[in-house]
């Protein structure tokens, strides 16, 4: 007795804060009550619940940057029209009206026929020739809705040439008629050739684009 009054100090007992019930405070020759017992595990924190893997956004990938409209737009236009002014256009020919044909025609067989007379006085093999090749241009250029006006064409200008740059016996309009009759009897080859060859290349569009349209 006399052993344990004096190995416990002097004084109350010091009890845990807050009133809480648990073990006092055990003095220098005390074990503590809860010794033997074990410690509570500390709580573990646990991640907020989130939505569903379906319901998360997708981690953004890559983006594709595209050039803006107004700006991608002007360097094409620029490309594309700049070849227009540097050189010449290409594409389908000038298609030629009825009255561009027969204008055409006159002024090029005039043209033949006065460099043929300039070069050998006369109308000879130079102004055939040039009329054929007149015929294939004009059978060639002529639009479709007025294909007549080529093998039509031809044939005047060919006969308004013989008018104009035959060389006459006399200045008389029968002169100039018989030297016309003459000129044409004379050159009927030319005349039939170059004529004959635009009636083939008119008759051989319109059948094609005959074709065309019944195949649509």
């Amino acid at each position: 007795m006399e052993q344990s009054i004096r190995t416990q100090p002097p004084g109350p007992r010091r009890r845990p804060p807050n009133g809480a019930a648990g073990a006092a405070v055990p003095g220098p020759g005390r074990a503590p009550e809860s010794a033997g017992a074990p410690a509570a595990p500390p709580a573990r924190l646990r991640p907020a619940a989130g939505p569903p893997a379906a319901d998360r956004p997708a981690a953004p990938g890559p983006r594709l940057r595209l050039p803006l409209r107004g700006r991608s737009e002007a360097p094409l236009r620029e490309r594309s029209e700049a070849p227009l002014y540097g050189r010449r256009r290409t594409g389908r020919p000038t298609r030629l009206t009825a009255v561009g044909t027969g204008v055409v025609a006159v002024l090029a067989t005039l043209a033949v026929a006065g460099l043929d007379r300039l070069l050998f006085d006369g109308l000879g093999w130079l102004f055939g020739l040039g009329y054929v090749v007149v015929c294939f241009q004009l059978a060639v250029r002529v639009r479709y809705a007025d294909l007549l006006a080529a093998p039509i064409s031809g044939p005047i200008a060919f006969a308004l040439a013989l008018l104009v740059l035959a060389p006459a016996t006399s200045s008389g309009v029968t002169a100039h008629v018989v030297a016309l009759a003459t000129g044409l009897a004379l050159r009927a080859g030319w005349l039939f050739s170059g004529t004959g060859l635009a009636a083939l290349i008119v008759l051989a569009r319109f059948v094609a684009q005959r074709r065309i349209h019944r195949s649509r």
